[in-house]
């Protein structure tokens, strides 16, 4: 039996690896954990490449959709240029890339126009 669970587990999408997160933390209050060594190698990394260059190059994260989620979607699909379908797609897999290697200028105009609409955005 625990083979087989094992064996769902090791099959499963990301997508599916993002439900069951989800379902985990909100029914039983279960968080995925990511372990210290990998969390401390990554913030060293950072501290390096902040100290080279302040950076200009960002990717647009979106945490949360707010309370209007029907704008995000549509933002989305305008920014993205993708389909209804696809921009909802990205609106419901929270936390999701918008998009990638965007220059300091208009990333900081595409946060303001998310968080005009009251969606949450991270810039990295």
């Amino acid at each position: 039996m625990i083979e087989k669970l094992a064996e769902q587990l090791v099959n499963l999408t990301v997508k599916q690896v993002n439900e069951l997160a989800t379902l985990l933390k909100k029914e039983y209050g279960i968080e995925p954990h990511i372990s210290d060594k990998v969390e401390n190698t990554h913030s060293s990394q950072k501290e390096k490449t902040y100290e080279k260059e302040e950076k200009s190059i960002f990717n647009i994260i979106l945490k949360s959709s707010g309370n209007s989620k029907l704008s995000v979607v549509k933002l989305v699909k305008e920014i993205t240029g993708k389909g209804l379908k696809e921009a909802k797609d990205l609106v419901d897999n929270i936390p999701s890339i918008i998009k990638e290697s965007v220059n300091k200028k208009e990333a900081e105009d595409l946060k303001n126009k998310f968080e005009e609409i009251g969606a949450e955005v991270e810039l990295k």
